[in-house]
């Protein structure tokens, strides 16, 4: 008995220092967590200094110059009017969008077929090509209507080609997540009409898809330059081509006051996907999804 306890008395510091040895899997956690902080330095802070540079008096001198919103006012008084075309320009497209690529996004769930297979793929075909090929084979077709080509009208066309399939595969990957057809089938056996069943039944399962279309859609119609670059004329300059026109040919600083302007616009919208919690294919997020169930039996009586 007292060899028994002998050992186990000679065993407990060799325990205690197993404890308290970190083993593989916390480094290995803990590299991980270095190289995703790492990682995350490296594309915060070049967008964090820009922000800093158009805020600054003198970039070159840095915080000592002092800190002055001048560069924000120049870039206002030159530029809002460039704001107010993306903002209409990106209404303009999700108004198309939204009209076109619900209807098509559900056609497409619904659909099992090999040609909706087949039109689903030419209509992801815009993302594959490069902006400036689109934009070319828009001029190519198009350019020889002169009224066309001068008004705003042609750059939303452009960006319409561009964001349409992220609203159609948003809605169809929702769509096609949840069981309408039974869902429909059960309201036609009620006497339901097809628009009676697409707006009370298919919107509404709809809606996360379509709530993260819009926010794709809207973010990166405002963002979009490769396109609207070509097809833009000096009266129809949207926000990223006055972007690059500031940089090019103005100082720093204007062009950074100018990334502010631009980073106010677009951050809303990412934060409203993530408020949502809403991804990229429209599916919401699992804690969105408990807080959805949880209210619902709530709810239920």
């Amino acid at each position: 008995m007292n060899s028994i306890t002998a050992t186990s008395q000679a065993a407990l510091p060799k325990r205690r220092a197993r404890l308290h040895m970190p083993d593989a899997r916390t480094w290995l956690a803990a590299g991980q967590w270095f190289v995703t902080l790492l990682l995350c330095a490296f594309l915060i802070v070049p967008v964090a200094m820009s922000i800093l540079a158009g805020l600054t008096v003198n970039y070159f001198k840095g915080i000592s110059s002092g800190f002055t919103l001048r560069w924000l006012g120049e870039v206002w008084t030159q530029y809002h009017g460039s704001v107010f075309l993306s903002l209409e320009v990106a209404a303009a497209t999700l108004v198309i969008t939204l009209l076109t690529g619900v209807p098509a996004g559900y056609v497409l769930a619904r659909s099992r077929t090999r040609l909706s297979r087949i039109i689903e793929e030419f209509l992801v075909l815009p993302i594959a090509l490069p902006g400036l090929a689109s934009a070319l084979a828009l001029l190519v077709v198009y350019g020889g209507f002169t009224m066309f080509r001068m008004s705003v009208a042609f750059i939303v066309v452009g960006h319409v080609v561009f964001t349409l399939p992220f609203m159609v595969r948003a809605v169809a990957a929702v769509c096609a997540s949840s069981d309408l057809r039974t869902l429909e089938e059960g309201a036609a056996s009620l006497g339901a009409s097809f628009m009676q069943r697409f707006v009370t039944i298919v919107l509404p399962n709809a809606r996360p898809g379509i709530v993260a279309g819009a926010l794709a859609v809207l973010t990166l119609s405002i963002g979009e330059f490769n396109l609207t670059w070509m097809l833009h004329t000096p009266d129809t300059k949207t926000l990223p081509v006055g972007l690059a026109d500031t940089y090019a040919s103005l100082r720093i600083e204007i062009g950074s006051a100018y990334t502010i302007l631009f980073f106010i616009m677009t951050m809303p919208l990412l934060v409203a996907m993530q408020w949502l919690g809403v991804d990229a294919t429209g599916q919401r997020s699992p804690a969105k999804r408990r807080g959805a169930a949880s209210s619902k039996s709530i709810t239920t009586p």
